[in-house]
Order: C-alpha cells, then structure tokens, then sequence
C-alpha cells in the first residue's frame, strides 16, 4: 500500500526536483526555505542554509538586494536576466533571477516574505557551445584528412631532396639543407597531431573512478610542468562511476591541467580540481529526442590572469592560442575527446579565476578491477 504524502511533503519534493534554485526568505532576509538546487547553487547544506541570511550569501553591492526591496514596496514579481552572481562560494555564475511576493506572509507583517529563484544561464547555454564544439572537431577533422594526403607525400619528397643535396653541400649551405629537413619535420608532426581529429570510430569506453585518473593527472603535473603550483583537491567520495576511457580522459585533464599551470603566476600559483555530483542536468542530443543525463562535473580552476574577452567565444575553434608557440589544437582536441565520451564542457573566465568544467555520464556498472593502471 502506498503511503500518502502530505502536502507539505509532496510541496518539498516538488521543488527538489527542479533543477531552479529556490530560497524563501523572511522580513529579517533570513532563508526560511532552500531546495536541492540551491544547495548546489550556493554550495551549502540545506542545514546551513536555514541559518543564514541572504547578505551572508550575497555580496551588499549585489542587484538582488535591489529587486527584493522593489518587491516589498508593492511589485508582486520582478525578474532580471543575466545578472552576474559572483560569490566565493558560487565563483562568477551569469543567472536569471526572478524575486516574488508570498501570497500568504507572516501574520503581524502580511507579504514581506519573497521568493527568491535563480537559473543558471550557463546550463542552458551549454547545449549551443555543444554544437559548436562538435562543429570546430568536425571541421579539424576535414582538414586533417586533406592535410595527411595532399600535404605529407610532397613533404617526403622535399625532405629526400634536402639529404641528396646534403652530401654534395659545402660547408656553408650544410646548415640551410638541415634547416629545411628540421622544418620539414616539424610540419610533419604537426599534421600527425592533428591526424587525431580524423578518427571517427567509436569510443570504447568503461566503468571508471574519475578519482583515480585525476590521481594520475595530479601526480604527472606535480612531478613536472606544474611543480611550482599549489594543488587543492575537492572530491565528492560518494561520486559514482563515470563512463569513459581511461587513457582519453587522462588526456583531458592532463591538457587542462596543463593549460592551467601555464596561466597561473610563478608565485602563488593555485589549481583546484574538484568533483561533484550535478542534479537534473540533461541536454538533448542533436538529431534526436532522446535526453542524456549528465550528472559527474569535474571542474579544474586556476588562479590565472583569465582569458581575454575577445577569445571566450573562439576557445574551442582550432589555431586560436594564448601561448606564443601554441598550435591552438590543445583545447580543440579536449572537446572532441569529450564529446566522444558523450560529455560536455564548458568554461568562465574573469582575471584571478578561470573554471573549465567537464560534463560527463555516469556508469550504472561499478570500476572495473585494474582500471585504475
């Protein structure tokens, strides 16, 4: 027989479910209500939230403040979109914030009691950056393609003829001749780089403890490129499986580790990396209903001068670099690989703080034995 939920009950499970962070606040601002989103939002336990005030939660210059006291003074329901929610806590989060009247406030001081909803652009946002990453990998991957036949052959060819050249060359043209096969050489490994691109066969993936590659990132960085950085690590125990490849994924965040390093400052270098299990996160696939559900973030974060605004929209496209010999492959690379594994992954930047966050699917199967390698 199935038990009957009051209505109070059924109303809690109705908002836990929604993927909107809702708080309800008192005359005092005091938080008198917070679903599971909002726990997420503002990463704090429901317990810690009932105890807390919204200027505890939010910066005094923030707009919020603002719509709640238009609000109180009459407005049943103000919304304002895109409004930059940037917290220690939170880090700097674009969102939709909507603040509304109770209909039923507390006696002595009826409807000074509002709601406070707050939607996360980036969630929606993060279906269009999909598309353009599944777009840069498809157009690298025709390049690629054309660059391995009509490019590699030719270079063999200027390369033979350079060596021939070698053994008759005096003495001062013996340097250009080894000049012209290093450059030779160095085009080649950059079109065996980008070959990568090319392969479309399916990913073969498993079971895995996303802890475990990050253990093996976390130690190739610090025994190299990144042993001048301060590592913080901040991981969700409980997290379940993920679906991947061992290899590939230790290829992602090697990369962003990588990035990372290079960013941060020689003194006071910091990384974060940090998992966590994301609630009602779905995206629909392109040319299909079907709805995947995303539920393992892994974010890596850096303490680096940020990305330069007139990049943020072009990260993910091939050739675009930070780096002064940068190819700009790396991070193109880390999308395809992604979204291979049927993940996502998206980034927000502003100077002092870059967080590049990975997306991917859970395993309904636990690790595999000797995965961990």
């Amino acid at each position: 027989m199935t038990k009957k939920l009051s209505h109070d009950a059924e109303a809690t499970l109705v908002l836990n479910a929604l993927t909107l962070a809702i708080l309800v606040v008192d005359e005092d601002d005091r938080v008198l209500f917070a679903n599971g989103a909002a726990e997420q939002l503002f990463a704090i336990s429901y317990n810690a939230l009932e105890r807390t005030t919204v200027s505890e939660l939010l910066p005094k210059s923030s707009p919020v403040f603002g719509l709640i006291e238009q609000v109180r003074s009459g407005i049943s329901t103000v919304t304002e979109y895109s409004l930059s929610l940037d917290t220690p806590r939170t880090g700097q989060r674009s969102v939709d914030v909507q603040v509304s009247s109770m209909v039923e406030g507390p006696e002595e001081r009826p409807g000074t009691s509002v709601v406070l909803s707050f939607q996360e652009r980036s969630i929606a946002d993060q279906i269009a950056h999909r598309m353009t990453q599944r777009d840069s990998a498809r157009s690298i991957a025709a390049m690629s393609s054309m660059l391995a036949h009509e490019v590699k052959n030719p270079l063999s060819g200027i390369r033979g003829a350079a060596q021939l050249l070698e053994q008759s060359a005096n003495e001062g043209d013996l340097e250009l001749t080894r000049l012209i096969q290093a450059e030779v050489d160095r085009i080649k490994d950059l079109i065996d780089r980008m070959e990568v691109f090319s392969e479309n066969a399916p990913v073969k993936t498993e079971p895995l403890n996303i802890h475990q590659v990050l253990d093996r990132v976390h130690k190739i960085a610090k025994h190299g490129f990144a042993s001048h950085v301060r590592f913080e690590e901040f991981y969700d125990p409980s997290l379940p499986s993920v679906q991947g490849h061992h290899d590939q994924l230790i290829q992602v965040f090697l990369n962003l580790v990588k990035n990372a390093a290079e960013a941060v400052p020689k003194e006071g270098g910091e990384i974060v990396l940090k998992t966590s299990y994301q609630h009602g996160i779905r995206f629909a696939m392109p040319g299909s209903q079907s709805r995947v559900h995303l539920p393992l973030a892994i974010t890596v974060q850096d303490n680096g001068p940020g990305i330069p605004d007139d990049l943020t929209d072009h990260l993910f496209d091939p050739f675009v670099t930070t780096k002064t010999n940068g190819t700009g492959l790396g991070l193109p690379m880390v999308a395809k690989i992604v979204g291979d594994l049927g993940g996502v992954i998206d980034f927000k930047s502003h100077p002092g703080r870059t967080t590049f966050r990975v997306l991917l699917p859970m395993s309904k199967e636990p690790p595999l034995e000797g995965n961990d390698r």
